[in-house]
């Protein structure tokens, strides 16, 4: 488990170097990001010596992911379920008309354990979570302005980042 000390720290250096990261995500928007796509699959090896996501859980309990079409049909298959079943006891459409849960923590969460119950066949959007080194990273800006709120391994990513390229985070 995450102690609240670490939780509380992590918190510490997201409210000192937000707006950096922020401002730096917003301008990678903009720009070309060859200099960090190359970098950043060795980077993302480094996050993930440091980082265990069953000591967090914090996406499971603070966001949600998107359901696609087929994730619906695999997971309300994997409970006899129907799509349509499915939908309605666990997701809802959010203002985008994305299919997501209506609940948080996520209900595939075992609390206790901070793993997935659906684990093999969960949503591609948890499979591929924090989408640190995913296609191009201005491509994913946007969704690590996001991440950066509650994942530990998202902030970790752009402490690197920002620091190699504008050697401004400690």
């Amino acid at each position: 488990m995450m102690f609240p000390s670490q939780f509380k720290a992590l918190k510490r250096h997201l409210n000192l170097y937000r707006k950096t990261y922020r401002r730096f995500l917003t301008k990678a928007e903009k720009s070309d990001s060859k200099q960090i796509d190359a970098i950043a699959p060795e980077l993302e090896k480094e996050v993930w010596k440091d980082i265990d996501c069953l000591a967090c859980s914090n996406c499971c309990r603070k966001m949600t992911p998107t359901f696609t079409r087929e994730d619906i049909k695999r997971i309300s298959a994997h409970f006899g379920q129907t799509p349509a079943e499915f939908k309605a006891q666990w997701l809802e459409q959010d203002k985008n008309n994305d299919w997501v849960n209506k609940i948080q923590p996520c209900q595939f969460l075992n609390l206790k354990t901070n793993m997935c119950n659906i684990y093999e066949i969960r949503p591609i959007d948890c499979a591929g979570f924090p989408h640190l080194s995913k296609k191009k990273f201005k491509e994913y800006a946007h969704i690590h302005k996001q991440n950066i709120e509650y994942c530990p391994a998202t902030l970790s990513m752009m402490q690197k980042i920002v620091t190699k390229f504008e050697g401004v985070v400690k």
